[in-house]
């Protein structure tokens, strides 16, 4: 049976489902079983971009085939229209790029900030009811990102971890991927990037290893596995950089005005 024969008979079958009270939760379940089934890859690529310690921006870019909007197009309209919202709420923003593709920005001042944004963005399902379509995404993949910072006057001292849990992505992807004979149906990236480079901590064998390109380390995630990726880096404290300059112009205006100054008027009274 080919793929387009399969498609026929999915879409008969959703049909005919729609007739019935099914939860939303289960019929979108469905959807997106059956869309990742007949519809190739989806790309997802997240990524934490700091140029100091106290500027930064947690970017998405999101690229789905285009049968699987085509195929359940109502579904994936809302899933993206839900990440234009959730942006702007936090103060970012998304562009479009394509019915099937975007790109979100979201900045943030410093670790901490980060944090509560990242949770804000990815942890929305618990502010919401269980039946909405929303909250109808693949359930139990839970992500977490800590990010503590030490910060020495001119530099700051962080380590960064996140984990994301895809084991309920297991059956799911094993099933798609026997079907499509595909390599991979979901392609998940997380990116890190720094103005002087990371550091990688590997506490187990097994660990993901980053790609590094340039000062940026890229991790490919598992889907199916929990993910953990921890790593140590440095970034240059704009405060205190600016704190210090101000200290040392204050000064500058001191020893100017009451050293040269002054003894320069001595000097012409003698």
């Amino acid at each position: 049976m080919n793929i387009s024969n399969l498609r026929k008979q999915f879409s008969f079958i959703f049909t005919n489902i729609m007739k019935f009270h099914i939860p939303k939760s289960i019929y979108s379940l469905l959807i997106i079983f059956a869309s990742l089934i007949l519809s190739g890859c989806v790309e997802y690529d997240l990524g934490v971009n700091f140029n100091n310690a106290n500027n930064g921006e947690l970017v998405q870019h999101i690229k789905l085939s285009e049968n699987l909007t085509s195929f359940s197009g109502d579904y994936v309209s809302e899933w993206l229209n839900s990440l234009e919202r959730r942006a702007r709420k936090l103060e970012g923003s998304a562009k479009r790029i394509s019915p099937e593709e975007i790109f979100v920005k979201i900045p943030f001042s410093n670790g901490r900030e980060l944090q509560e944004k990242f949770s804000g963005f990815f942890n929305y399902r618990t502010a919401q009811k269980p039946d909405t379509v929303n909250n109808a995404e693949l359930p139990n993949i839970a992500s977490n990102l800590v990010v503590k910072d030490n910060n020495f006057l001119l530099l700051s001292r962080n380590h960064l971890t996140y984990d994301l849990d895809l084991r309920s992505l297991s059956a799911l992807t094993s099933k798609a991927n026997s079907l499509t004979g595909t390599g991979s149906i979901i392609n998940l990236d997380f990116s890190l990037q720094t103005p002087w480079g990371v550091k990688n901590i590997q506490q187990t064998e097994d660990v993901i290893q980053p790609e590094q390109h340039d000062k940026q380390l890229i991790w490919k995630l598992k889907p199916g596995e929990l993910n953990h990726v921890e790593v140590i880096f440095w970034l240059p404290n704009m405060l205190g950089i600016g704190t210090l300059l101000i200290i040392l112009f204050v000064w500058g205006g001191f020893y100017l005005r009451y050293t040269l100054l002054t003894s320069g008027f001595q000097d012409i009274q003698d």
